[in-house]
């Protein structure tokens, strides 16, 4: 076999991409649904979000699928897109961003992957999945699967793929059950939501600030571009992941309230799944979804695993990030990257011990840190639409272009919004570190670091981080 034929054969096709994509999306997520929705809104108000949402997802889907499509020579999805639309600095920011909302995501993995261990009697002592036997446990998990990544990116997506199968069985048999079990009384019932939840519009607005988090990792397959054995596989991945996820996540949500009213929805213990099963078939259906959530959320660990370390590895070979992080062993794995990464989670693995409610609500900020890098895409999609670029005369598919990035830029804008301010002032103190690492990378270059606009840009990080440090410092504000 020639060095060409062994390289493609070691590329990642359409199925395993696929897998990435669902992977990232369904981890543990989808198994508190019920209750994450129903906490903040009635059933007419959730499917107003999940409509919102399908529009919204979509147009940002196929934002990546056209992405790949025109501009196939721009790798690394979605720290890519950025570098090559804002240049140097606003891309680093978006490599940034993206890695650490991906790592601290994986913290919040293991935390309730051993929660739902600790679920069971005989397993206890993993409690809320923050005791010190869990913590244990999530570490030697953590750097099991380092070793797993170590023996090969391929490898490792392999293992995805077959995980990804694993955790959708529990789904399934879930919505035989529910579907089974569904009351159109039940689902009817205060359909637009109690008087407490107040009106439509703040119900549609709670919803979309769960779906934020359900669907972080739409840019899976992109982000693994340089992997794939064709590009035109990559914004298939990303659509087809899409609309499977989301056909899955609406049913799950929608259809538990038919099992249980919003009400009871709202006052359950996650993974709420395992409660809302349990009211139709009994108590083997709490413990089939909290097995369902621990395997879920292994998938979606090595899948994020694989992720917060592609991207950083990635702007360490274009010199975006110090060429450190560019290193790979024999089998191709990012080396630094990677333990960098798993460095980081340790850290906060144990801090986990001593300070649970911060550590949630960092979760929260990190949700926001990853809204901009998508914005950001939307918006370079919309660039090189208003410029032509890979467009010639097919003057059709331009219009259609603009018009998915217009809505993905509008959708963009607006989940930032339900976010909130708050953390994306806060944002700022994880920003301002980066800057650090972007002048050290920039030296390396022999480049010089800012131009005029992006000294500006990196001013303003930097005295707003220094600042929502102060105020979290002397307590003016709080995580």
């Amino acid at each position: 076999m020639s060095d060409a034929s062994a390289g493609q054969s070691n590329k990642l096709k359409l199925g395993a991409l696929t897998a990435l994509v669902v992977g990232s999306m369904i981890g543990g997520g989808i198994f508190s649904l019920p209750q994450n929705m129903a906490a903040g809104a009635g059933a007419g108000a959730i499917i107003i979000g999940w409509v919102i949402t399908f529009i919204g997802m979509l147009t940002l889907a196929f934002v990546f699928q056209n992405l790949a499509g025109r501009r196939p020579d721009v790798k690394g999805g979605v720290y890519g897109y950025a570098r090559a639309g804002f240049g140097p600095y606003i891309g680093f920011n978006s490599a940034w961003g993206y890695w650490i909302s991906a790592w601290i995501g994986n913290v919040s993995y293991f935390v309730v992957m051993f929660s739902a261990f600790g679920s069971f009697e005989t397993l206890s002592f993993f409690g809320e999945g923050n005791t010190t036997a869990a913590i244990v446990c999530a570490s030697i998990l953590l750097w099991a699967l380092t070793w797993l990544i170590f023996q090969g990116v391929q490898g490792a997506a392999f293992i995805n793929t077959l995980t990804t199968i694993a955790k959708l069985v529990p789904l399934a048999i879930f919505l035989l059950v529910v579907i089974y079990g569904f009351q159109v009384k039940t689902f009817s019932g205060d359909f637009w939501g109690t008087p407490a939840l107040g009106s439509v519009l703040d119900q549609v607005k709670s919803t979309m600030l769960v779906t934020v988090w359900v669907f972080i990792g739409i840019e899976g397959a992109s982000v693994f571009s340089e992997r794939a054995q064709s590009m035109a596989d990559v914004g298939k991945a990303t659509v087809i992941g899409f609309l499977f996820t989301i056909a899955l996540l609406v049913a799950v949500s929608v259809l538990s309230l038919g099992i249980l009213p919003q009400e009871e929805l709202a006052k359950l213990q996650n993974p709420s799944t395992a409660s809302v099963l349990r009211a139709v078939v009994g108590e083997w259906g709490f413990a089939l979804m909290n097995i369902g959530l621990i395997i879920s959320v292994a998938g979606a660990l090595l899948a994020w695993t694989l992720l917060a370390a592609e991207i950083v590895f990635l702007a360490g070979k274009d010199g975006t990030m110090p060429k450190i992080f560019a290193h790979v062993n024999e089998k191709g794995a990012p080396t630094y990257a990677l333990l960098v990464t798993n460095g980081l989670i340790q850290l906060f693995l144990i801090w986990t011990l001593f300070s649970s409610a911060g550590y949630l609500a960092l979760l929260s900020l990190a949700t926001s840190m990853i809204l901009i890098p998508y914005l950001l895409c939307s918006l370079y999609a919309w660039m090189i639409t208003v410029r032509g670029d890979a467009y010639a005369s097919d003057a059709a598919a331009k219009g259609r272009d603009l018009l998915i990035a217009v809505v993905s830029s509008i959708y963009g804008v607006w989940l930032i919004y339900a976010a909130g301010p708050k953390y994306l002032f806060l944002s700022m103190v994880l920003y301002a570190p980066g800057l650090l690492f972007y002048i050290w990378a920039r030296r390396e270059q022999n480049e010089k670091p800012f131009n005029t606009a992006e000294a500006v840009i990196a001013a303003i990080v930097l005295v707003l981080g220094l600042y929502a440090f102060y105020q979290l410092a002397t307590g003016h504000l709080t995580l």
